[in-house]
């Protein structure tokens, strides 16, 4: 086996997480700040989340001998920011989280949950994602008009980037974001630089509403989002993951750090590719070094996560969301595209993405859930065919 071989599998580790980390700690700590989160709080998140996804990418992956991925759920952070309306106390929201994270269990031990999320058109679960991607990809336009020296320069580098080096657009593009953010006048007051973080431990609060609200449609977004095409991406690629094993796993760790106001984990989508494809092994069996060693690259990133959260913290939100739309426009694309492609689901994708998109709040639940709800029923009464 030549040098290069060996040292595959550790390099595309290293990649991956690079890649879906920093391309997505703007979006969870936005995600996290609009449910209501402190700076401390979100911090204590940040660690807890990034220490047990690189758990369990370790332990799962050594497990099976399968390259077994696991992260936080972008989508699902773009969810939680785009419901800031709900005004909601940070632990009726950690009680919905860890709703969810049980939801994740369910499905686990009884397949048929699973099954009944399968039955949903997977043009309306795009259409509800693409809405509630699109208020961030929207503050593009706006932060381009209202600081175009610190987006412009970033939105061209990303179109650059995406053309010749797809994988590493978003990381790069985000990061000259933040650096020329950070040498602005933009900045706030930066309040904490301690790497510790406080561990500010949650006591989660059932709230119906809030379970309706934030609950359900994160368990929704992440197995439509997440769970479900990561297991498609792994199939496609010859691993046939034990889905019992892996959401019974993955909901539990996610249900312990709801206690330490962490949204859940699960499979990784894209970036479960970099290490399960043949950039990170020429053999399949040793692939699951490379999700492995990435899960050691999760676990050190964690004690970068309270300084970086106190600077994301001082970053006014339009230009946080604005950066966080840049790392979604794929994610987007890819979920209208998604969204559009079927004649009979069509009009029922176009009803469920403009009530998503609109972010209503009735009865003190959010516009996720009643875009699902109205697209659901537009097929449901429409043509088959």
């Amino acid at each position: 086996m030549s040098r290069n071989e060996k040292l595959a599998p550790f390099l595309a580790g290293t990649v991956a997480s690079i890649t879906g980390s920093i391309a997505t700690f703007g979006i969870a700590i936005a995600g996290l700040t609009a449910m209501g989160a402190t700076s401390e709080q979100t911090a204590t998140a940040l660690f807890v989340l990034l220490i047990g996804y690189g758990v369990l990418s370790i332990g799962l992956s050594y497990w099976l001998k399968m390259p077994v991925s696991v992260v936080w759920s972008t989508p699902g952070a773009a969810f939680l920011a785009s419901s800031a309306a709900l005004d909601l106390e940070f632990n009726i929201a950690a009680g919905a989280f860890l709703v969810s994270s049980l939801l994740i269990v369910l499905t686990g031990v009884w397949p048929f949950l699973g099954n009944l999320v399968r039955k949903i058109p997977p043009a309306i679960s795009a259409a509800m994602l693409a809405g509630v991607i699109f208020p961030f990809v929207l503050s593009i336009v706006h932060s381009a008009v209202d600081y175009p020296a610190l987006i412009i320069p970033v939105v061209i580098l990303w179109l650059l980037l995406n053309r010749f080096l797809t994988v590493w657009a978003s990381p790069i593009a985000i990061g000259l974001g933040f650096f020329l953010i950070g040498t602005s006048s933009a900045v706030s007051e930066i309040s904490q630089i301690n790497f510790w973080p406080e561990l500010a431990i949650v006591s989660p609060v059932f709230d119906l509403a809030a379970i309706v609200a934030i609950g359900i449609p994160l368990y929704l977004v992440t197995m439509a989002s997440q769970n479900l095409p990561g297991l498609a991406i792994m199939s496609s690629l010859g691993y046939n993951l034990p889905t019992g094993k892996v959401f019974a796993s993955t909901g539990t760790a996610s249900a312990i750090t709801a206690f330490f106001g962490g949204f859940g984990l699960n499979l990784a989508a894209i970036t479960a590719a970099l290490n399960a494809d043949e950039g990170a092994s020429k053999d399949p069996s040793r692939r699951w070094i490379a999700s492995s060693f990435g899960g050691v690259v999760y676990i050190l990133f964690a004690f970068f996560a309270a300084p970086f959260a106190a600077f994301v913290l001082a970053v006014p939100r339009e230009l946080l969301l604005s950066l966080a739309g840049i790392a979604l426009i794929n994610t987007f694309a890819g979920s209208l595209r998604t969204a559009m492609e079927g004649q009979a689901t069509r009009l029922a994708a176009v009803i469920t993405f403009l009530i998503g998109a609109a972010g209503v709040t009735i009865f003190g639940i959010g516009g996720a859930f009643w875009a699902l709800v109205a697209g659901v029923l537009v097929w449901l009464l429409g043509p088959r065919s």
